[in-house]
């Protein structure tokens, strides 16, 4: 069993013992550490909070415990019921509520869930934030209401349709040109929410031709629901059959998005920030973008060839939407197929991803595959090293430092070593027990031996 706080929220495994894991009762202390927070941020005012969740099996039971805690605290509910990370984040503002909680373990198994928390603004909490509410659930300072002042509950079903008419409306986003390609899609909505949204949104966009895989919203995932492309052969396979131009794969909660060419060939999650940006940045001079330190330098080449000023900043929507507003970005996101673009909201969104790469590829008038290969070509190699006790990562990153001292390096987030265009990233994971090594080369077998000689040097270092 695991439970783990952090920057990304409260995020477990469902079953075993308090404090081992995402339980009721920790649920319940949780949610109530941060009603307390929302509360006292808006004293002497009647506190709402949105809530939504993927169809993972749990979210049913989680989504309750939460309802009732927050009504419990004085707070009113309005529940979205089976939605969008991105669409809850939304809610938050339209709907003039002081907070959120997403129900949603994102790209974990089956047997996670978790409650990401968002501030009024509709994003994420920040880490100091994030201790504050931790360190209120430790002391169990909370204050229930008592009868009269009990939260209400209201369910909210039409704010997905006022979500997907807003990246409609986009400048980016061209139905009629979409329609005129008359493309054929399939989809993988890896049993979750997707299977309700995506069709929604392809409909309006004037696609006619899709096929849906994975579609009953039953959260037993059909597999590992990371977008990753060893987990879309499912995918990949249904392309080639229904001889379709484009496959899309989304997240259980949808703020993920990777695509399959019509080939069947992996676009490259890493790519699909590069070519929504790409087309984004057409419809700008000079403008600057965000991704994070793990992320492909393609986007970085397509920024400055653009005229405009590329940032990498530490791991996490957060800090990557920070840096977005400090650097006045026009649109960032990560290279795990995670697309932010401001005009819309601060936060992850597959759905308008979605929307302005179909109308890319629409006007590109070419196949996904060619498309892929206008853009600079990287390739990243992606490994990780699982964490016992006893393994001090503080130390293992301070000796890699040491070891690689005379070339640039970046400190921001764990240890990101740059050789020219090559580069190797590790870090400790927010939301796994694990050291994530990531490296990248324009070559893949250069990109695997920077990954290899980094857990090699690690391997040395925990034998001394």
């Amino acid at each position: 069993m695991t439970l783990i706080k952090s920057i990304s929220g409260i995020r477990g495994t469902i079953g075993g013992k308090p404090n081992q894991g995402l339980t009721p009762i920790d649920t319940v202390k949780f949610v109530s550490a941060y009603g307390t927070w929302v509360i006292n941020q808006n004293p002497n005012k009647k506190v709402s909070i949105i809530i939504g969740r993927d169809a993972r099996i749990s979210g049913t039971m989680i989504s309750y415990i939460v309802t009732g805690t927050l009504m419990g605290l004085g707070i009113d509910v309005i529940d979205l019921k089976l939605s969008t990370t991105p669409t809850v984040e939304m809610a938050v503002c339209d709907l003039s509520a002081q907070g959120g909680i997403i129900l949603t373990a994102s790209h974990n198994p089956r047997q996670w869930n978790a409650l990401k928390l968002l501030n009024a603004s509709g994003e994420f909490i920040s880490e100091s934030i994030g201790l504050e509410i931790l360190s209120i659930a430790e002391s169990e300072n909370f204050n229930y209401a008592e009868i009269k002042n009990l939260g209400k509950y209201t369910v909210n079903s039409d704010y997905l349709s006022t979500h997907l008419q807003k990246i409609i409306n986009l400048p980016y986003v061209d139905c009629e040109a979409i329609k005129k390609a008359n493309l054929s899609v399939v989809i993988d909505a890896i049993n979750s929410s997707g299977a309700i949204v995506v069709p929604k949104l392809l409909t309006l966009l004037g696609v006619e031709k899709f096929e849906l895989i994975h579609g009953e919203t039953h959260g037993d995932f059909a597999h590992n629901p990371e977008p990753l492309p060893e987990h879309l052969n499912d995918l990949s396979k249904a392309v080639l059959i229904q001889k379709a131009q484009l496959g899309i794969s989304v997240d259980p909660d949808v703020d993920r998005l990777a695509f399959v060419c019509e080939d069947g060939e992996m676009f490259g999650e890493e790519y699909t920030l590069v070519a929504v940006a790409d087309f984004v940045l057409k419809h700008h001079k000079k403008a600057n973008t965000v991704s994070n330190l793990s992320s492909t330098r393609a986007l970085r080449d397509i920024t400055e060839m653009n005229g405009g000023i590329y940032s990498a900043s530490a791991v996490g929507e957060v800090n990557v939407v920070n840096m977005m507003k400090s650097t006045k970005a026009i649109i960032g996101g990560e290279g795990n197929g995670g697309i932010i673009l401001p005009e819309l909201h601060y936060g992850r969104d597959a759905l308008v991803g979605i929307a302005i790469f179909l109308t890319h590829l629409a006007k590109y008038g070419k196949s996904a595959s060619m498309l892929r290969k206008s853009y600079p070509n990287y390739y990243i190699s992606k490994n990780k090293i699982e964490l016992t006790p006893e393994i001090d990562v503080n130390h293992i990153l301070k000796e890699i430092t040491k070891k690689y001292e005379k070339q640039p390096i970046n400190i921001a987030d764990g240890v990101k070593i740059e050789f020219d265009k090559e580069w190797v990233h590790l870090r400790k994971s927010n939301t796994e027990p694990i050291i994530r090594i990531y490296s990248e080369s324009q070559s893949i077998s250069t990109a695997n031996s920077l990954s290899e000689k980094i857990i090699s040097d690690i391997k040395d270092i925990l034998k001394k």
